[in-house]
């Protein structure tokens, strides 16, 4: 299943990716009536496409979105729910849209922790948090455990197992793009000795993204709680506006390069469309929780660019390709950033 490489003549080198992994179809007909789900980031890409899905099959949708008009926007195109804002750069934040989501309901199957920034510039949360790791991780983290009770509770009511599925990325593993193995740097976890890379950073937080699910199933029962992590794919999304920023500037000229630079891209197969990219976040949410379906702790991966060539088909689940993910380090994760969050 690895990537087949084909050099037509020598001196192109042509790289023809796996199909992408898609539900089966039975699935994505499963009745959600009476379900209720917050889906972080929802107003474009993999967010967008799963909520539109989950409502689709009868589920309420909370688009959990930082900007309000276009959370509400989204929210008319789906026909899901914003309540309001989420902006993962302020805790305090987090903590008032769980305040709003509880007085609207006493019910949670499920939370998608789906919003994320990808190798942006140096810059602080409200909270003096490194950007990175303070939004796709700290706030993220802060709003599962704020909303465990009462996945929990659901759970007992329903007499199934809530669902917690987080974004990764294959960066946060080793990526055939080089860069070394990604790692918690528990020393300097917010960047406040270390020289920054913006690239470094978002590996980082993603390793976190996959290590916050692998924590919570050690301490979370699975018939109370499915965690899992996910690696959508490389989706086309607003997700690398900075890297193409970066490559290409952000002038008329540089937008324009970087618009047909996705389009190769999308052509060629390496990059997938958000619907596409939604289909193991769904997998993780509808699939049965047994040996054959989802199973807790587990990672579920769209094809990528890994380095080791047995992952790069992807798989749902596949072994998560770093020697730094270990469950001590998801242990000591949690602790860490417990204390950082204040929970």
């Amino acid at each position: 299943f690895a990537p087949l490489i084909l050099e037509i003549p020598a001196r192109y080198t042509f790289i023809i990716m796996p199909k992408p992994l898609r539900c089966d179809s039975k699935l994505l007909e499963k009745d959600l009536s009476g379900q209720v789900v917050i889906v972080t980031g929802a107003n474009s890409g993999c967010g967008l496409e799963t909520s539109r899905q989950l409502v689709k099959q009868g589920a309420t949708v909370i688009l959990a979105c930082r900007n309000k008009e276009k959370g509400e926007e989204a929210a008319k195109d789906v026909g899901g729910v914003f309540l309001a804002p989420l902006d993962l750069g302020s805790l305090e934040v987090v903590r008032e849209f769980v305040k709003a989501f509880e007085a609207y309901s006493d019910r949670l199957d499920v939370l998608v922790n789906n919003a994320g920034i990808m190798a942006c510039p140096y810059g602080k949360t409200k909270d003096n948090f490194e950007m990175q790791i303070g939004c796709n991780h700290l706030a993220h983290f802060l709003l599962m455990r704020l909303l465990t009770p009462l996945l929990i509770k659901t759970a007992e009511t329903t007499g199934k197992p809530s669902r917690f599925v987080a974004l990764s990325s294959v960066a946060a593993s080793e990526t055939s793009m080089g860069g070394g193995v990604p790692s918690i740097d528990f020393d300097d976890l917010l960047w406040e000795t270390r020289t920054y890379n913006e690239s470094v950073a978002y590996g980082q937080s993603k390793l976190a993204n996959y290590l916050h699910p692998l924590g919570a199933s050690r301490k979370i029962p699975a018939d109370k709680l499915i965690c899992t992590s996910v690696h959508p794919g490389w989706v086309l999304s607003p997700m690398d506006q900075h890297v193409m920023a970066k490559m290409f500037g952000t002038g008329f000229f540089g937008k324009a390069v970087g618009s047909v630079v996705r389009s190769i891209f999308l052509w060629k197969g390496d990059m997938i469309v958000p619907q596409d990219g939604a289909q193991s976040t769904l997998y993780c949410i509808l699939a049965d929780n047994d040996e054959n379906g989802v199973q807790s702790g587990k990672y579920y991966s769209q094809f990528g660019i890994y380095k080791d060539e047995k992952s790069q088909a992807g798989g749902w689940p596949m072994a998560f390709p770093n020697p730094n993910a270990t469950p001590e380090v998801a242990d000591k994760l949690w602790q860490v950033s417990s204390e950082l969050v204040g929970v």
